[in-house]
C-alpha cells in the first residue's frame, strides 16, 4: 500500500548564472544536474513517492488496463521466418518472459524462397540461438543493440547494455557449439557488425559528448587491445557508422549531420583496404548508397538531394563513382576539377514530381523504391533488365547502353490513410519482398509479394485476442489550418458506437472523411505530437490504444510541420528559425478539433515524448487553456540550456536542427522565446505529467526535473515519474512497458473524467 506524502517536494533553489550575448539568466535548479549528488537522487525519489500518492486511487485502473493490453496480445508468439544464407531465422515470445528468444530452422534447398508456417510448437530442426531472457536474468534492464549474423550461420555477434545509457558489451557466440568465444568489446555503440566470412567484426565507440566517433576493426579470436581504429570522423557535427551491402560485396562506412552525408566504401573481399570515399562530401547535400548488380555491372545506387530538396536517385560505377576520372580526362590542365556525379550517373526515375523519395532497395533482380506521396509511405517497384547490353560499337559500357529499368510500379493497398513499408528483406537474390500494412483501425499484416507476377500472400495478422471487434473502429483524416494558411493533417481513430456522428449515429472511415464528420457532442480526445527530425508519425495500429479507444476517448496524431510527412519543405519549415511553426501548427489542430465539435477544451489531452516533449512544454506556455491535461515523455523542456553546453551529449551535431545559440546571438533570442523552461509563466496550467529515466543520455532526466520544479513554483498541478534503472525508450522488458502505458492512460482518462468508465464489450 502506497504510504500517504502530505505534501509534493520543494526543490531548493541555488541561484546559478548564464550568461549569453549580453543576457544573464538565472538558473535556480541547475544543481539537479549532478547525477552523483546523493541530494539528487533523493530528491528524484521523493518526486516518485509524490506521483505514487497522488495516483494511488489509480491503481485499479491502471490494473485493469495492464490486464486488458495483456490479454490482447499473444503473449506466446511467434515472427515470420526471415531467409538468411542456408537458415530461416525468427523469433518467439512466451507467456510470462519479457523478451524474445531467437530461433532458426535450416531452409530446404536454395530455391526455398516461402517461411515455413510456424506454431506454438517447435519446427523440426529448430534451434535456439540467442534467448534475451536468459541474458538478462538478474538484470533490470537489457537491452539489444547488435544482432548480427554471417553468411554460413556459424558466428553470432551480440552487443548488451545493462543500464540503459546506451554503452554496449559486444560478446560474440559459436552457434555450431553454443559457447561464447573469448573475444569480448567494451563500450561500444550500437550496430556493430560482423563479416559475412566470420574473420572480422567492425564496431563503433564514442567520443565523450556521446558522439559515434571511430570505426574499430577487430579480428575474431584476438584481445581488443590490438584492435585498428580504420576510420576517424573528428567533426563533432558527424555521427559514424558502418554496415554491410545486401549483396555482401561491400562494407559502407558512413558520416552524418543532420544537412550533410559521407559515404565510404570497402570491398569485402579486401576489409584491409583503406576505405574509399564514394562522393565528396559537400555540406548540405545528403546523400546514401546502395550496391546493385545492373546488366552484370557492379553500381552505386546514390538517392540524393544535390539538385532536387525532395530527393532523386543516380545509378553510378562502383569504379569511379565521382566520376572523377572522366572529368581528369575532360580537363587535364586542372586535374583538380570537382566533379558533378550527378551527370555522369543514370537516372533510376523519368518523374519524380510529387514523390519525396526516402530509400532504396536493391535485389538481384528488381529495385525497391520507399517513398511519400500526399503525405502516405509508399513502395514502388522497379524491374531490371539483367543481361548485358553491348554498344554499337560491340564493347560493354552501361552508360552508353539504353536504360535497363523497367517502369516504377507503385503497390496499391486499400486505405488511403494507411502505411505502407518494408518489412525484413535480408537476401539479395529473393524474388518476392515482405511488406507490412497497418492503418489507425487495421492490425498490422505482414505479406509477401511476387515481383514475377504481382501476387501478395498473407503471412501473418497482427493478432488481437479477446473479445474485440475490430469492425467497431473507424478512422478518420482531418485538415486543420495553420496560422499561415498551410493545411495541416491529423489522424484519428476512435470507436464508432461510443463516437456517434450527427448524420447516422455512427461513421464509417469513409463517412466521417468524405463528410468531415464530428460527433454529436464533444468528446475525450488525446491529441498526440512530435514534428522534428523529418520523422514521419505515420498512421499505425495499437493494441493497447484500446484501452483509451473502448472508454469513448478519440485518439488523434497532429502531422505538424518539423516531421516529414508531406516531403522535405515540411521538415524545413519547422526547424531552426522556422521551429515556432511546429508549436502553432499543434495548437492550430487543437483549436480545429474544439470549433469543429470534436472535443473541448476540458476534454482535450495533449501527449509527446522526446523532442515531442519539448514540443508539449511550448504548446503547455502558449496556450494553457486549451488542453486539460499533459504528457510529456522524456521530454526535451530545457533545450537552450542544452544546446549551449557543446560538452553535452548530442548538443553539436543538434545544432544544424535547432540553430547554433552559442554562436549566434539571433538563434538564443529565438530559442529562448519558445525554451518551455524559460518561459514557464504564472497562469493556470492544465496537470502535467512528466515522465524521465535517470540513465537516458538523449534527454537528461534534469530537463523535466527542473521544469517540473519551475512549474511546481508557479502553482502548476505537475507530477514527475522517474524511471531510476531505464534509458531514454523507458523500461525494457515488454511487462514493464505495458505497465508504464497502463500509468499513463490511466493518468490520461483521469484527467479527462473517464477514470470511471467501465469498457464495453
Amino acid at each position: 500500500m502506497t504510504e500517504t506524502v502530505r505534501s509534493a517536494p520543494v526543490a531548493k533553489k541555488i541561484p546559478h548564472e548564464r550568461t549569453h550575448h549580453g543576457h544573464t539568466f538565472v538558473d535556480n535548479y541547475e544543481w539537479m544536474r549532478d547525477k552523483e549528488s546523493p541530494e539528487v537522487i533523493a530528491h528524484l525519489e521523493a518526486e516518485n513517492e509524490w506521483t505514487n500518492s497522488q495516483t494511488s486511487q489509480l491503481e485499479p485502473l491502471r490494473e485493469s488496463i495492464f490486464t486488458e493490453i495483456r490479454t490482447r496480445i499473444k503473449e506466446t508468439d511467434m515472427s515470420v521466418p526471415s531467409r538468411r544464407g542456408d537458415y530461416w531465422y525468427f523469433s518467439r515470445t512466451k507467456a510470462g518472459l519479457d523478451y524474445g528468444i531467437s530461433v532458426r530452422v535450416p531452409i530446404a534447398d536454395a530455391d526455398d524462397w516461402t517461411p515455413p508456417e510456424v506454431g506454438e510448437e517447435p519446427l523440426p530442426g529448430e534451434e535456439v540461438i540467442f534467448d534475451s531472457n536468459a541474458a538478462a536474468q538478474g538484470q533490470e534492464f537489457f537491452s539489444l543493440g547488435t544482432f548480427s549474423l554471417t553468411d554460413g550461420g556459424r558466428y553470432l555477434l551480440f552487443g548488451v547494455d545493462n543500464s540503459g545509457d546506451e554503452r554496449y558489451s559486444l560478446r560474440m557466440r559459436d552457434l555450431n557449439t553454443g559457447e561464447d568465444l573469448p573475444d569480448t568489446v567494451e563500450g561500444t555503440f550500437a550496430g556493430a557488425s560482423i563479416d559475412p566470412t566470420g574473420r572480422w567484426v567492425f564496431y563503433t565507440t564514442v567520443d565523450e559528448a556521446w558522439r559515434p566517433e571511430k570505426v574499430w576493426r577487430h579480428v575474431v579470436g584476438t584481445d581488443s587491445s590490438d584492435d585498428v581504429c580504420i576510420f576517424h570522423e573528428p567533426d563533432e557535427r558527424f555521427f559514424v557508422g558502418s554496415g554491410f551491402s545486401r549483396s555482401r560485396k561491400y562494407m559502407f562506412i558512413v558520416t552524418g549531420s543532420k544537412t550533410t552525408t559521407g559515404f565510404w566504401s570497402l570491398e569485402s573481399e579486401d576489409l584491409e583496404a583503406t576505405p574509399q570515399e564514394v562522393w565528396p562530401r559537400v555540406d548540405g547535400v545528403e546523400y546514401s548508397v546502395e550496391h546493385a548488380i545492373i546488366a552484370g555491372e557492379d553500381r552505386f545506387l546514390i538517392t540524393h538531394n544535390q539538385e532536387r530538396a525532395d530527393f532523386d536517385i543516380v545509378d553510378v560505377p562502383v569504379s569511379d563513382p565521382a566520376g572523377t576520372a572522366r572529368e581528369t580526362a575532360a580537363d587535364a590542365d586542372d586535374p583538380s576539377t570537382v566533379a558533378d556525379p550527378t551527370a555522369i550517373g543514370r537516372p533510376l526515375l523519368d518523374d519524380v514530381d510529387g514523390l519525396r523519395i526516402e530509400d532504396v532497395d536493391a535485389f538481384a533482380d528488381f529495385i525497391v523504391i520507399s517513398y511519400r506521396r500526399g503525405g502516405f509511405a509508399r513502395v514502388g517497384i522497379i524491374e531490371l533488365d539483367t543481361r548485358e547490353q553491348p554498344t554499337s560499337s560491340g564493347t560493354s559500357d552501361p552508360d552508353d547502353t539504353a536504360s535497363p529499368y523497367g517502369r516504377l510500379q507503385e503497390l496499391p493497398f486499400s486505405r488511403e490513410t494507411g502505411t505502407l513499408g518494408f518489412a525484413g528483406n535480408p537476401e539479395f537474390t529473393q524474388t518476392s519482398i515482405r511488406l507490412l500494412f497497418t492503418s489507425m483501425s487495421t492490425p498490422a499484416v505482414i505479406y509477401q509479394h511476387s515481383v514475377a507476377d504481382g501476387t501478395d500472400t498473407v503471412l501473418k495478422r497482427q493478432p488481437v485476442l479477446g473479445s474485440v471487434d475490430l469492425g467497431r473502429y473507424s478512422e478518420s483524416l482531418v485538415w486543420a489550418s495553420a496560422e499561415d494558411g498551410t493545411q495541416i493533417p491529423i489522424s484519428m481513430v476512435y470507436r464508432t458506437d461510443l463516437v456517434p456522428f450527427a448524420n447516422t449515429g455512427t461513421a464509417s472511415a469513409t463517412e466521417a472523411e468524405t463528410q468531415d464528420a464530428a460527433p454529436v457532442d464533444p468528446v475525450p480526445l488525446v491529441l498526440y505530437g512530435y514534428g522534428s527530425y523529418e520523422a514521419s508519425m505515420d498512421p499505425y495500429f495499437s493494441v493497447s490504444r484500446l484501452s483509451l479507444l473502448d472508454r469513448g476517448v478519440v485518439f488523434a496524431i497532429a502531422h505538424v510541420r518539423g516531421g516529414g510527412e508531406m516531403g522535405r519543405h515540411w521538415y524545413d519549415q519547422g526547424k531552426t528559425s522556422a521551429k515556432k511553426n511546429t508549436f502553432t501548427d499543434f495548437i492550430a489542430a487543437g483549436r480545429h478539433l474544439v470549433a469543429e465539435g470534436w472535443t473541448s477544451p476540458e476534454r482535450l489531452a495533449a501527449s509527446g515524448g522526446s523532442a515531442g516533449g519539448l514540443l508539449m512544454g511550448a504548446v503547455t506556455n502558449m496556450a494553457p487553456d486549451l488542453f486539460a491535461g499533459v504528457v510529456a515523455d522524456v521530454p526535451f523542456v530545457d533545450a537552450l540550456t542544452s544546446i549551449l553546453m557543446p560538452e553535452l551529449p548530442l548538443t553539436v551535431i543538434e545544432w544544424e536542427e535547432w540553430g547554433d545559440p552559442l554562436h549566434d546571438e539571433h538563434v538564443y533570442e529565438y530559442m529562448r522565446s519558445y525554451s518551455p523552461y524559460e518561459n514557464v509563466a504564472e497562469v493556470a496550467h492544465p496537470k502535467i505529467l512528466a515522465v524521465t529515466s535517470l540513465n537516458d543520455t538523449r534527454v537528461l532526466y534534469v530537463e523535466p526535473a527542473k521544469w517540473v520544479a519551475r512549474l511546481r513554483e508557479v502553482g502548476a498541478d505537475v507530477l514527475l515519474k522517474t524511471e531510476m534503472v531505464a534509458g531514454h525508450g523507458g523500461a525494457s522488458g515488454r511487462y514493464d512497458s505495458w505497465k508504464e502505458t497502463a500509468f499513463d492512460f490511466a493518468w490520461i482518462l483521469d484527467v479527462l473524467g473517464r477514470s470511471d468508465v467501465d469498457i464495453e464489450a
